[in-house]
């Protein structure tokens, strides 16, 4: 007789049902500086095509071994068959290309120096969509989000030597995900993020949050807030804080709770910024364990129609960019890779990096904070977003709250986005709303913008003056926009006819603006798909966008060319997005310096 657990792998419900309990687990931020095991490198693994989570009557999870010659199993994890972690499946097999449904993984770790006073967990940063995870035959964990931190207790499960760690992942589209079915982007699937088995004591710090408060910085004295969460069941008398570059220790009395606000003042702060992204070694400690990071402190906020970093107007000088490396057609998740588009978007002279459309590897962040490059980031609430489920709220507040936990410290962060090119209808209206207002009750510290659509939406743009008038502009700090002019109807010339008019006397934000080349193919500037087509609707786009009122910034579509099984032009697109001011092969346009030239003299 099948049991009832291996009837629920085999009907599906494992990864589809709609009573999966999303984001499970723990939030611990600061990974990276935390002791660790990698669990990096190659796994095996099993396709899953009928995503039944078992075969010949066995759940995958228990990772069956046959005990003798007579004993039957119909699966198996063959040791020729692998994969690099971490890295999508996609690019690693030509077989996987365009596969999308489970694929399992399994991965062999011992833990010798395991410590009866430690915690453990197991940390993935990010797998793409749905994610189940086992130790040793003992589902721990499901998880929903395809770019947020995934993290369970391993602790009573493990053993010394060989734990059979196995991952469940399915990257298969769905009206009631986050993005829905539709998105001009690859569905990289798998494990996408780095694997790491996380030390901890038994009672250690698993969040804190850490901000310059606004009201403080005309002052030679500086106030910081803070909130402290705590994870364990013996709580020490104190935590402190300190930062020695400014002889700061704070203590923190916990009377007994697990998570506790403070606040102190410093003196002789150094603010961050894109100038000058000062960075201070901040050191957490309670109990027996010790926390270190590096923070910056900045204030953001909006006056009028400025923008103030610090109490001063800054002007963003932005481009769009997606988390991949196009030179090797996979998610990026390695310093190089934050390295290589950095240092591209810094050569174009931009101060700021809109994280389209989703949440980018968290090396990308900490090293714009490094580097004083402002960022924007957000969720995939982007097209056919189910307005009306209220379980789709629910996994946007969530993941939400795992970005934000992940990247509250990041002085480099200063933008939330709640959506993209979404239509004004009440469904929609009510659900960005609410997600509005519960990022604010999380974080206070950064602005709310939203990438939105002009009133008019006719062929041929009649109208020679464009007007916003979003309902749910009244929830945003910053108007974003999104205007293709020039490539989506009309010619470039067109844009020397158009105005803006919003309404509201809020900052604007020019999020989307361009048009496609092929890098290498040339001809007058109307011919479309040529670099000098893409240059002149750079230099009339921008002159247009120049005349706003209230304009504090842009982000052009985008860095570098992608990949999108939207786009199948052949001999021109075949699988690209060509929207890149730079091709997949590393090679700059003409409208890069056409740019570049405009923002050299900002």
């Amino acid at each position: 007789m099948i049991s009832k657990k291996i009837l629920f792998y085999f009907f599906g419900i494992f990864f589809l049902s709609a009573s999966v309990v999303y984001g499970q687990g723990i939030s611990i931020s600061n990974t990276m500086n935390r002791n660790y095991q990698s669990l990096n490198g190659k796994w095996n693994y099993i396709l899953d095509p009928y995503e039944t989570g078992g075969m010949g009557g066995r759940a995958i999870i228990e990772n069956y071994i046959p005990k003798d010659k007579s004993d039957r199993v119909e699966y198996g994890f063959a040791s020729g068959k692998t994969l690099w972690v971490p890295g999508s499946w996609n690019m690693q097999h030509p077989e996987l290309t365009y596969y999308e449904g489970s694929l399992w993984y399994r991965r062999s770790f011992d833990m010798s120096q395991m410590k009866e006073d430690k915690r453990y967990f197991i940390y993935l940063g990010a797998a793409n969509y749905k994610t189940t995870v086992s130790i040793n035959g003992k589902e721990i964990g499901q998880h929903e989000g395809g770019f947020t931190p995934i993290c369970f207790e391993l602790t009573s499960h493990l053993k010394e030597k060989d734990n059979q760690l196995i991952v469940g992942v399915n990257n298969s589209r769905a009206d009631d995900n986050i993005p829905s079915k539709v998105t001009d982007w690859f569905n990289h699937g798998g494990i996408i993020r780095e694997v790491k088995v996380l030390e901890v004591p038994e009672t250690f710090i698993n969040n804190y949050f850490l901000k310059l408060e606004k009201s403080s910085l005309g002052l030679k004295r500086k106030q910081i807030q803070g909130k402290l969460q705590l994870s364990g069941s013996e709580l020490p008398e104190f935590a402190h804080i300190s930062i020695p570059e400014l002889n700061m220790d704070y203590k923190i009395k916990l009377n007994n709770n697990k998570e506790v606000a403070f606040s102190f003042d410093v003196k002789n702060l150094k603010l961050w910024s894109p100038e000058n992204p000062k960075l201070y070694k901040v050191i957490l400690e309670a109990g027996k364990d010790r926390m270190e990071d590096l923070i910056g402190f900045r204030t953001v906020e909006t006056k009028g129609k400025e923008i103030l970093l610090n109490g001063k107007p800054v002007f963003l000088k932005g481009i769009c960019l997606h988390d991949e490396n196009p030179l090797r057609e996979d998610r990026a998740n390695v310093e190089e890779d934050a390295a290589l588009v950095l240092n591209w978007a810094q050569e174009l002279g931009c101060n700021f990096i809109r994280l389209a459309h989703y949440p980018h590897q968290e090396k990308l962040v900490r090293m714009a904070d490094q580097r004083g490059i402002l960022l924007w980031e957000e969720l995939p609430l982007y097209w056919g977003i189910q307005w009306d489920n209220p379980q789709v709220l629910e996994k946007a507040k969530q993941q939400y709250t795992e970005l934000i936990n992940r990247d509250y410290n990041r002085a480099s962060t200063i933008i939330w986005s709640i959506a993209n090119e979404t239509a004004p209808i009440p469904a929609r209206n009510q659900f960005l709303s609410e997600l509005a207002d519960y990022i604010r009750s999380v974080d206070d510290s950064r602005l709310i913008s939203a990438a939105c659509k002009k009133d008019q939406e006719l062929d041929g743009h009649p109208d020679a003056v464009y007007t916003y008038n979003d309902p749910i502009m009244d929830k945003l700090d910053i108007i974003s926009l999104n205007e293709y002019l020039g490539w989506y109807g009309g010619l470039p010339e067109e844009c020397r006819k158009k105005t803006f008019k919003m309404g509201k006397e809020k900052p604007v934000i020019v999020s989307e603006f361009g048009g496609g080349a092929m890098q290498g193919f040339h001809g007058d500037s109307l011919t479309r798909w040529s670099e000098e087509f893409q240059e002149y609707l750079y230099k009339e786009s921008i002159e247009m966008f120049d005349q706003i009122d209230g304009l504090v910034g842009m982000t052009p579509w985008i860095l570098v060319d992608f990949k999108s099984p939207l786009r199948q032009l052949p001999e021109v697109q075949d699988g690209w997005n060509r929207k890149g001011l730079i091709s997949e092969k590393g090679q700059k346009k003409k409208a890069f310096y056409q740019l570049q030239q405009y923002y050299n003299t900002k």
